[in-house]
Order: C-alpha cells, then structure tokens, then sequence
C-alpha cells in the first residue's frame, strides 16, 4: 500500500463531479491512507456526508462552527490542514480558487485550507467557458505562485451540455497525484533517467510480425517508481495496454531498429540508464511489402542480428552515468548474467528466470536478483514497483 500512515485530507466543493469523490475517497483507503473529508454546503447538494463517512471511517466535517465541545484545543479547522501530509482540493470550483486565491476563509473548505503547511492540490472542475475566464486563469497562476499545485482538468463533454476543458479527472488520476506527491521521498530529484520496456516486433511482412511474450510492466513499474522519487523520466516503449505513469515522457516505438535509434541518441543526455525491454535478437533480413501468400511446403525466414543497445551504450559510458540491465533465462541464470554484466560494460545486471513461480513476463511479482561486479544480491518475491525501488535503492549506492 503506497499511503500506509499517510494522512489524506479531501476537501470537497459544489459541483456535479463530487460524486466521483466517492470512489477517490474508496481508493485512497486501499491504498493505506488514512482519510478525512471536510465538505462545504453547496458539496452536499450534490453527495451526502454520511456516504464519506461511511467510506474513511472518520468523521466528516461541514461547519466551520463543528467542533468538540469535550476536545475545545483541537479545533477541527486549525488541526484538519496542519495535521494532513496532503490536501486535494475536488472538485475545486471558480468560487473556491478564488478564496484560497485571496485568503477568505468563510466555509469550511477555504478555513482549512488557509492555515495548511503541507502540499496542497487543487482540481478545477466546471463548465469550460467559466475555466476560461480570465480571472479564474489569474487566480490559478497566482496559486501556483504561492506554491499551490493545480491538476489539470480533462476534456471533454461536460454536464452542463458543453464539450471542452473543465471535467474533473478520474479517480484513478486524482489518487496517482496523490501518491506521486506524498508516496516516496524525492532522492532522486535533479536525476534525468532513461527507461526502456516491452517488447519490439519485426515485421516479416505487412500482416505479420515476430515479437515475444514481455508485458512491460516491469519497465513501466521502473519509470513509476523513479518518477514517484522525483526522477525526470523518460520511457522508450515498445506496443503495450499499460497506461503510461504519471511524471513520465512516454516514447513509443515498434521494432528493435526503433529502439536502438532512440534509446542511442537519448543517452548521452541522462544519469541513469535501464534496459528491462525484451529486444529482438534477431529480426527479418527482407521485409516482404506485401503479404506472403500460403504454399504447400515448408518456407525458409532468413534472421540477421539486431544491433546490441546495451553492449552499445555500455561502450560510450560517459562519466558518473550508471546503466543497468536485465537478464531473463531459462537456464543458468546467475553464470549467465556474470558474462553479459562483463561484456557490455554494465554497472548491475537484474536476473530473474522465467522457470521461477511469480517472476517473468505478464505477472505483476517478480524474484530478482541484482548483480554487481562486487556484490550479488537475491531479492524475495514482490511486487514489481517493490523490486523497482530496490534496484533504485542499490543504483544510487552504486552513484556513492
């Protein structure tokens, strides 16, 4: 759970997408966090209080005057913003980005708000010529000045029959600004790291194509975790259904030519380099422009080798640049991945293999284990954002 023991305030205005508040509020929980929602009076013409209750397990609070006449120092306006280690602002009305904007404090939203010292996010959410206004665009930037951060709305078609800019994000996408923010410390901030990840097709002929069985999702799960710990990331993907993660510059390409071009010419430009996608070793010597008719018989594909990335960037390491790589076997995997960590001029080498229960392609766990040139370490299983942090974790050893 990437919240446990974090303390998640949500502050809730008036506006029809409240209701997706509900399944923002339900996530959070799962994640480990722990909840709490202040609401103001117009919010509760659109949800009800008691189904947040219901949610957080906490109680909801809705009046600047709701307080404990048994508890009178802990005073729910003061101690909800100074207590939380994170305040989303959702839907944020223009009528609540402009108080904050200019420090009235005259609901329970804008009074607790006020006095918080910790990251606040505000999710503007309404009709998209009232988001256009020139003064609500003012009040945004001046938050942003104040070190407020905005969540940009979507697009789309709106409630009020409009299409344009102004709907409120999906749950999924309000929580990931939450986890990106609180979820990790930032020990790799000012760090620029290169993520490659999936698998890479050869086309044969225009209909078909040789490719392999990779998800991405550990190279995915790597550019998640190095972008939660401040990185500036770049992922190099190939085809893959995985969203891409939040803070990452996503790069997409199809074949093991792709792959070399953009992960060669990016690698000068960054820190860190990690190669988990499985790239062709080999790929079609002729490409056929139209499709290859059936015949009786056998057919004969002749294969030539696809330039070796790892073994490439490994040969023009600049200084202090650390590249990682990924060795997936069937058989002998630490022998193995000695050699390749020798011949290409690695820093680490991450091993797993596919015959082990839990680890390889299209599950979410893995068992990895991370060889260096001086050391060798077997991780458990775990989830593959739990192994991305621990390869983060031995890269900035390895940086010391």
């Amino acid at each position: 759970m990437l919240l446990e023991n974090k303390n998640v305030l949500l502050c809730i205005t008036g506006g029809i997408a409240a209701y997706k508040m509900a399944d923002t509020a339900s996530m959070l929980v799962k994640e480990g966090a722990d909840v709490h929602v202040c609401m103001t009076k117009n919010a509760e013409k659109f949800i009800t209080a008691e189904t947040f209750r219901v949610l957080t397990k906490n109680k909801v609070y809705t009046d600047v005057f709701d307080e404990d006449p048994d508890d009178p120092v802990n005073v729910p306006h003061i101690s909800l913003g100074t207590s939380a280690d994170i305040i989303l602002v959702a839907p944020a009305s223009a009528d609540i980005i402009g108080k904050i904007a200019n420090g009235i404090a005259d609901d329970m939203v804008s009074t607790v708000v006020l006095p918080a010292t910790c990251p606040v996010l505000l999710s503007p959410s309404m009709n998209v010529y009232m988001y256009e206004n020139k003064i609500v665009q003012d009040n945004l930037e001046k938050l942003k000045r104040f070190g407020y951060k905005i969540i940009e709305p979507a697009s789309g078609h709106l409630a009020c029959g409009y299409d344009g800019k102004g709907k409120l994000p999906t749950p999924e996408a309000l929580v990931e600004s939450i986890i990106y923010e609180i979820s990790a410390a930032k020990d790799l901030v000012g760090k620029k790291i290169l993520v490659n990840a999936g698998p890479t097709c050869e086309a044969i002929d225009p209909v078909r194509y040789i490719t392999n069985h990779s998800s991405g999702k550990m190279g995915f799960a790597l550019a998640r975790a190095a972008s939660l710990r401040g990185a500036d990331v770049t992922l190099v993907t190939g085809q893959v259904s995985l969203d891409t993660p939040f803070g990452v510059e996503r790069v997409d390409i199809v074949s093991a030519a792709d792959m070399y071009r953009e992960m060669t010419s990016r690698a000068g430009d960054n820190d860190i380099i990690i190669m988990s996608a499985a790239v062709a070793d080999y790929t079609p010597e002729n490409t056929a422009t139209e499709k290859i008719k059936k015949k009786d018989g056998d057919m004969t594909l002749s294969l030539g080798r696809t330039k070796d990335i790892l073994k490439e960037l490994g040969s023009n390491k600049k200084d202090g640049q650390i590249i990682v790589g990924f060795s997936m076997e069937t058989e002998n995997l630490l022998e193995n991945s000695r050699k390749k960590l020798s011949s290409k001029n690695a820093d680490m080498i991450c091993a797993n293999s596919l015959r082990t229960p839990g680890a390889g392609y299209q599950v979410d766990t893995n068992i990895i284990t991370l060889i260096t040139p001086d050391s060798q370490e077997e991780l458990p299983l775990m989830s593959k954002l739990e192994a991305s942090h621990k390869i983060l974790d031995k890269i900035l050893e390895l940086g010391k």
